[in-house]
């Protein structure tokens, strides 16, 4: 009897141990398993992440490309502006033109108005307009930049 406990006791350890192995392998090959999808994932990401990054680098240099194209003619101007090798004038209202008096209506030469009343304005007057007008070029480029950015960040998702 003590034997055949002892057996019995032999052959019990011995099926708990293949248990024990078995769940192990299992654990083991379900371990792998994860580990492959969540670095295949990883791999994913990472793809995602550098192909971002490479438009968002082609939004930012298109973006200061035509910035700086902005600035350098809005500087142009303002330099041709002080060189009196360009005057801004305004078209006049021909109601408001007769209480001013007689105004010259012959086509200025680079002109594409004929017969219409103009007025020139102050060279300072015309500095601050061109500087006013420079900063909303650059709003407009910021918020095209802005735009830009929005629809490659939605269309990612």
């Amino acid at each position: 009897m003590l034997l055949s406990g002892a057996g019995a006791w032999q052959a019990q350890t011995w099926r708990y141990e293949k248990r024990l192995s078995d769940s192990a392998r299992t654990y083991q090959a379900d371990l792998n398993t994860l580990t492959l999808a969540a670095n295949s994932q990883l791999r994913s990401e990472q793809a995602q992440r550098v192909e971002l990054e490479q438009r968002q680098s082609g939004s930012e240099q298109r973006y200061y490309r035509d910035l700086s194209n902005a600035q350098k003619n809005q500087a142009r101007l303002r330099d041709r502006l002080a060189t009196t090798d360009v005057r801004l004038s305004a078209l006049l209202d021909a109601k408001s033109a007769a209480r001013c008096g007689p105004m010259p209506t012959e086509p200025v030469a680079g002109s594409v108005d004929y017969g219409t009343q103009r007025a020139q304005l102050d060279p300072a007057h015309a500095q601050r307009i061109i500087s006013i007008t420079d900063d909303g070029d650059q709003g407009l480029i910021a918020l095209g930049a802005c735009q830009a950015y929005i629809t490659q960040l939605t269309a990612t998702e």
